[in-house]
C-alpha cells in the first residue's frame, strides 16, 4: 500500500486547508492518514506537547502523541471514517505523551475522501477544556455543598420550629392550668 502522505486526494486537501483556513484556527489541529500516521498539524498542536515528543511529529502515529482514553476502542478517526462524515466528542480525557499532566478535549474530526470516496486521512482538532472543566468540577462541587448545607439548616429549623411549637403548647397548658387556678380561687 502507498503511504497516504504522498495520496494526491490528501496532499489537495492539506494544501487547500493550509491556504485557506488552517493558520485562523486557534485550536490545535492535525491531519492523520489513513493509517493513522500525522501528516500535518499546526502550532498550537506542536506547543500542547513536551518538546521531547513534539521533534519530528510527522509519521509518528496521533495516538502515540496524543494519547486520549478513547484512542483504542473508539478513535475518533475511525468513527468519521466509518461514517464518512464529521464527528464530535465532548470532555475526552487524556494527556500528551510523556507528561502525566491529565486534560479534558472537546474532539471534532472530518473525513478526508479521495474522489471515488475512499477514506485517505482526517483532519482532527482539539480544543483543550481543562480550565473549564476543573472550574465546572470545582463550581458542581460549590453547588453540591450549598445543597447539602440547604437541606442542613431546613433541618435545623424544621428542629427548631418543632421545638418552638412543643413550647407553645406547654405555654398554653401552663396558661390553662393558671387559668383554671384562678377560677378555683375566685370561686
Amino acid at each position: 500500500m502507498a503511504s497516504a502522505a504522498t495520496h494526491p486526494a490528501l496532499e489537495r486537501f492539506i494544501a487547500q486547508f493550509k491556504s485557506t483556513v488552517g493558520d485562523a484556527l486557534l485550536d490545535s489541529w492535525f491531519i492523520v492518514d489513513e493509517e493513522r500516521n500525522l501528516v500535518e498539524f499546526n502550532r498550537a498542536f506542536f506547543s500542547l506537547l513536551p518538546r521531547q515528543v513534539a521533534r519530528g511529529l510527522r509519521g509518528k502515529k496521533c495516538y502515540e502523541v496524543l494519547e486520549l482514553e478513547i484512542c483504542r476502542e473508539r478513535c475518533i478517526a475511525e468513527q468519521c471514517w466509518r461514517d464518512r462524515q464529521h464527528v464530535r466528542l465532548d470532555e475526552i480525557a487524556g494527556r500528551p505523551a510523556q507528561t502525566e499532566q491529565p486534560m479534558r478535549f472537546l474532539l471534532s474530526a472530518m473525513p478526508i475522501l479521495d474522489e471515488h470516496g475512499r477514506a485517505v486521512g482526517a483532519l482532527e482538532m482539539q480544543r483543550n477544556v481543562t480550565d473549564e472543566a476543573v472550574v465546572q468540577t470545582k463550581y458542581q462541587a460549590q453547588l453540591d455543598g450549598e445543597v447539602r448545607e440547604r437541606e442542613r439548616l431546613v433541618g435545623q429549623i424544621r428542629t427548631r420550629t418543632k421545638e418552638l411549637l412543643d413550647a407553645n403548647q406547654a405555654v398554653l397548658r401552663l396558661q390553662k392550668e393558671i387559668v383554671a387556678y384562678k377560677k378555683g380561687l375566685a370561686v
